[in-house]
């Protein structure tokens, strides 16, 4: 799969590069980030390069990762990505950085990969899971059109450590 960029207004989204690093480190670095979005292996600059690097990649074609930026200055606004693209389907994960937090930035994206991949991937289904105690990413799922389906237990381990239960979203090609 070769990578896009695509625009939409207030957000401009792209394949991640090698000199976005230093801004993928002080977001990962965030807490409430580091919290709901661990990211192992990240803790300095070169696991900050070798994740841009990862997630810059498209030629597997099992993921597709794409910089969240402001149209106009081009800074880091935050992170949306398919995961596990197989067979029709695929999960999206996403963050905000702090400064972007509150405005949209996070439902906005998500919809917008959304959309891109129901019409240019073909898919069919993309899930979306969030620990049950992070209402923000519960608030963008349902802004974004992913139906609660239900109740993951213990399913995922979370920055601290500890397994949480996650709510499982999802929306088909078929809910549009």
């Amino acid at each position: 799969m070769e990578p896009v960029e695509i625009s939409v207004p207030g957000l401009h989204l792209r394949p991640w590069r090698y000199a976005d690093a230093r801004d993928v480190l002080r977001a990962l670095r965030e807490p409430l980030t580091a919290q709901w979005n661990p990211a192992p292996g990240t803790g300095d600059l070169a696991g900050a390069r070798a994740w841009v690097e990862r997630r810059g990649d498209w030629s597997g074609g099992d993921h597709a990762s794409f910089a969240v930026t402001d149209p106009a200055s081009g800074a880091l606004l935050g992170s949306v990505s398919l995961h596990r693209i197989h067979d029709g389907a695929a999960s999206i994960g996403y963050w905000t950085v702090l400064h972007a937090r509150g405005r949209g930035v996070a439902s906005r994206a998500v919809s917008t990969v959304t959309g891109w991949a129901f019409q240019r991937l073909g898919l069919h289904r993309i899930e979306l899971c969030h620990a049950v105690p992070n209402l923000a990413s519960c608030r963008v799922a349902e802004r974004s059109g992913y139906a609660l389906e239900g109740t993951l237990r213990e399913s995922y381990r979370y920055g601290d450590g500890r397994r949480y239960d996650e709510h499982l979203h999802a929306r088909l090609a078929t809910d549009e």
